[in-house]
């Protein structure tokens, strides 16, 4: 039995928000209070905290666990120009054996002025071997010529999937895929084996834990999925994880008869993930209106209310809620659409209202920003995305960038709130989030003062809730998460300075120095 005494301790339970005292016995906490629980518990193991921030643990609602594993492993592309990033390939060519594969991330043409690179320009740097860079958004790809041969793109000219191809006026393929087909590039990549994927999440664990994660929502694949079952049968899997369902599995999941919620505490299944459409950076997110700085573009729907509907009704056989990626205003009306029927329907045929969720959440219409708080959906944001964006956001959508990125909006309609990172799109770091979400500005105090639409800044509690009540709300382990409270699981993270009573700037640089889970403390400075 663990007995913390002598700390500032936020329970986020409203019943008694502030405590100073913590027994904990097993995985649960058993007792909340004072000084008066020193001697209740005169058995307990103490530790006297002296007077540090404890808070519950944090929560990234939206995590892409192995592409961030494996972006640990790839060359870093997110840099100002592109000649820089072919710089970055040419050393990794001269290290490499002539056709091993170089793997990259974090491009964004925008940041050189929007003109696409080609396949020819890494063809220069890299001529023997495949050379395949995902853009920041995780929605674009860059390939070389050697990769394009590998992948047999030329195959696919009238697969649907041919449409996401950029090809040059001849109808050749530039090097740059967006959405399906970069599914194409990607299944000739050799991937690690599950066993070896398992291994570098264990070894990625402790980067978690140091910036206060205690629980992901993953919305990578099978091959993670094993992974990650793999960690928790062997009892290393020292973290809370919802893993997604893709769409295309459904069937699968329904011959099995798994059912939604699923699993353990360390492990369970979550929502089925559909897409809606792309995303912002490579302006395939759909839209009700063109782009400002692309006129004759809306972006790319990916599936319409109809589609996201039947998969809905089909998944309610499983008791498995949707998340659906939603960007642009277009996108998020034909979900919201969706939603409507589908809640229709689970009334009709006394089915439960299941926990559905948009995730990103990136662009509304004025008229449909209350409609995930009427339908009882979980707003699954990641608030870094805004201070990414901003300036691009502002160059595509122009005025309607008022209501991008709306977590005040949604917050004060009704909605719930789950943060995350969409890491590696992002940092997963939630205190670089939990400063966007308060001050809207970036680390730099760019673009001002006040912050960017500054109507959308959240409260410290506020924002903190996302990473924690929210997440475990959205994954039905609000009964056991988000709070430190009597019959709650011991997942907290400890703190030098107090993020309540710190200057707004200085949230980005919080970092724990220490980490519980289970009761047991993960990791420590």
């Amino acid at each position: 039995m663990h007995l913390l005494f002598n700390a500032r301790i936020y329970t986020f339970d409203r019943r008694f928000p502030l405590a100073s005292a913590l027994a904990i016995e097993g995985e649960r906490i058993i007792a909340v209070g004072g000084d008066e629980l020193l001697s209740q518990y005169p058995q307990a193991e103490r530790q006297d905290m002296h007077q540090a921030i404890v808070l519950p643990g944090l929560t990234d609602a939206h995590i892409h666990i192995q592409h961030y594993v494996l972006s640990l492993q790839k060359i870093d592309c997110e840099l100002p120009t592109k000649e820089q990033i072919l710089a970055r390939v040419a050393q990794a060519a001269k290290r490499a054996r002539p056709g091993e594969w170089i793997i990259g991330h974090g491009w964004n043409q925008n940041t050189w002025g929007g003109t696409w690179p080609t396949a020819v320009d890494l063809d220069a740097v890299a001529p023997l071997n495949p050379v395949y860079l995902t853009a920041k958004s995780l929605h674009a790809g860059w390939a070389n010529s050697l990769a394009l041969r590998y992948a047999k793109l030329e195959k696919f000219r009238h697969d649907p999937r041919a449409q996401h191809i950029q090809r040059n006026k001849r109808g050749k393929p530039t090097g740059i895929l967006f959405e399906g087909a970069m599914a194409l590039m990607e299944a000739a990549i050799p991937l690690p084996g599950a066993e070896q994927l398992a291994e570098m999440i264990r070894q990625a664990l402790p980067t978690l834990w140091k910036i206060g994660l205690t629980g992901i929502h993953n919305f990578d694949r099978s091959l993670s999925f094993r992974a990650l079952q793999i960690l928790n049968k062997r009892g290393e899997l020292r973290l809370r994880v919802l893993q997604s369902i893709p769409g295309e599995d459904l069937q699968d999941v329904l011959r099995l008869g798994l059912r939604g919620g699923w699993g353990d505490d360390h492990l369970r299944i979550g929502p089925l993930k559909l897409f809606s459409d792309g995303a912002l950076g490579p302006r395939t997110a759909a839209m009700l209106e063109p782009y400002v700085d692309a006129p004759e573009n809306r972006g790319i729907l990916l599936m319409n209310a109809e589609e996201i509907f039947a998969y809905g009704r089909e998944a309610a056989r499983a008791g498995l809620n949707l998340a659906v990626h939603a960007i642009g205003d277009r996108a998020n009306r034909e979900v919201l659409n969706a939603f409507e029927r589908l809640r229709a329907y689970e009334k009709e045929h006394g089915l439960p209202a299941l926990r559905h969720r948009i995730e990103h959440v990136q662009l509304l219409h004025p008229d449909d920003a209350h409609r995930l708080a009427a339908l009882e959906l979980v707003a699954s944001m990641q608030p870094i995305h805004a201070t990414s964006d901003m300036e691009m956001a502002e160059r595509g959508w122009g005025k309607r960038a008022a209501l991008a990125y709306a977590w005040k909006t949604q917050l004060a309609a009704g909605a719930r709130l789950a943060f995350g990172s969409d890491a590696p799109v992002e940092n997963p770091n939630p205190f670089w989030g939990l400063h966007a979400a308060v001050t809207r500005r970036r680390a730099d105090g760019a673009p001002a003062a006040e912050g960017w639409y500054p109507q959308e800044r959240l409260t410290v509690q506020e924002a903190l809730e996302a990473y924690t009540l929210g997440p475990a709300y959205a994954a039905g382990w609000e009964d056991r998460l988000g709070r430190l409270t009597e019959g709650y699981l011991a997942d907290l993270i400890v703190l030098e300075s107090d993020p309540f009573t710190c200057p707004p700037e200085e949230l980005r640089s919080l970092q724990p120095i220490a980490t519980m889970i289970g009761g047991e403390w993960v990791w420590r400075a």
